[in-house]
């Protein structure tokens, strides 16, 4: 936890104290970073070097320019092309001073140069192949791709999406070219001799087509039908034919409305079920606005993560869920329980098609809010300086 100052404590004093916790925290485990939606086609995709067909087939809008343009009208101008940095601002500077030992992202686009939109499905995100830089700029090493926006480009922009992602060296969980493919994990090495599963898995309550789920003969996602007990069976056996000591799972779910912090209480019974079928965390991401967190038998349940990125300015709900404020959630995990040591959080806004460090007045907002709906699962975070929250009730 941080530690005690005491007043008129020098500047170099501080920086010690800082160094110290963050040693004391390595002991403990590994650090990840998580967070909800990274969005970066329709308008993200327009401002970055390589913006691909801005043609788009909603109700409402034919091109994702007009998505660009709401953002400039509420927020001001984005000077295009933007790096492709740019799209992580503030965040980048964050991961550069914590370090976590792995990046983990729900990737809500299809990238792929394909026309074969998803007919009948209202809205459709792509993001041209040639932008890939814009996810490895902030050295994601696995994207979650179990979600309703993975094939609004058919089955040959899943491909295409899939084959850029791991050409530039990014894992991938949740969807593959078979059955097989999509149910297993990411692994990735973190220190301590540990592993890191990473499962994606999508519910039909997000939106999930169910001719989306992957078959032995056709790519597409590992779709939940239902968050039954038998399918709480099926997820463990895949956890314990790949899982050996030390290593740390994460399922990751694409689940639930996009509005409203009530979780159903067939959540909260699927989520609780998977820790004690050998899960470690739980990244629930779907909800386009932050959700409650939950400490069950001392292991992480995020139920919902909101957006991190999105092309929403101008036309997003900001009152009572202010779904442009987000966080970057980086836990730490002990290696050999799996329990969570310490959890940290970033508050951040999105702005300009950017992640920015938030306010001290919207920081306070995200602790209140975080408090106020994570109440009944006893959580209670603190504000620890003008935009970092930490975890203070014991794991």
């Amino acid at each position: 936890m941080a530690p005690h100052l005491s007043p008129g404590c020098p500047i170099s004093e501080l920086a010690l104290r800082v160094h110290d916790a963050r040693s004391v925290i390595d002991e403990m485990g590994f650090t990840l970073f998580l967070c909800g939606d990274v969005m970066t086609g329709r308008g993200i995709d327009q401002v970055l070097p390589h913006p691909g067909n801005p043609r788009i087939r909603e109700p409402c809008a034919r091109s994702a320019e007009i998505y660009v343009r709401l953002a400039e009208s509420v927020n001001g101008p984005i000077h295009r092309p933007v790096n492709f940095s740019y799209i992580w601002g503030d965040a980048l500077k964050e991961l550069a001073t914590v370090r976590p030992s792995a990046r983990i992202v729900n990737l809500e686009t299809s990238i792929t140069r394909s026309d074969d939109y998803w007919k009948g499905k209202g809205i459709n995100y792509r993001m041209h192949p040639a932008n890939i830089a814009c996810l490895t700029a902030a050295e994601i090493d696995c994207c979650v791709l179990a979600n309703n926006h993975v094939l609004d480009y058919g089955h040959s922009g899943l491909l295409e999406t899939i084959e850029t992602l791991q050409r530039a060296g990014v894992r991938v969980a949740g969807a593959g070219r078979n059955q097989s493919e999509a149910w297993a994990p990411a692994v990735i090495d973190v220190p301590r001799g540990s592993r890191l599963l990473v499962f994606g898995f999508g519910s039909v309550t997000s939106g999930i087509l169910p001719t989306w789920a992957a078959t032995d003969t056709r790519p597409g996602v590992s779709l939940l039908e239902d968050l039954s007990d038998r399918t709480v069976d099926r997820i463990q056996g895949t956890i314990q034919r790949v899982k050996c000591p030390r290593d740390i799972v994460v399922a990751s779910i694409h689940w639930g409305g996009n509005w409203g912090y009530d979780v159903p209480e067939g959540h909260v019974r699927f989520a609780r079920r998977l820790i004690r079928a050998g899960a470690d965390i739980i990244h629930g991401h779907s909800s386009h606005h932050v959700r409650p967190i939950e400490i069950f038998e001392g292991k992480l349940i995020l139920y919902g993560c909101g957006d991190f990125l999105d092309d929403y300015e101008g036309i997003s709900h900001e009152g009572e869920f202010r779904s442009d404020l987000t966080l970057m959630y980086f836990p730490t995990i002990d290696p050999v329980s799996g329990r969570l040591s310490d959890l940290r959080m970033t508050a951040m806004r999105i702005k300009n098609f950017k992640a920015n460090r938030a306010s001290p007045e919207e920081a306070r907002w995200l602790r209140d809010t975080i408090n106020r709906e994570s109440r009944d699962f006893h959580v209670h975070v603190e504000l620890r300086d003008d935009c970092r929250l930490e975890l203070v009730s014991p794991p």
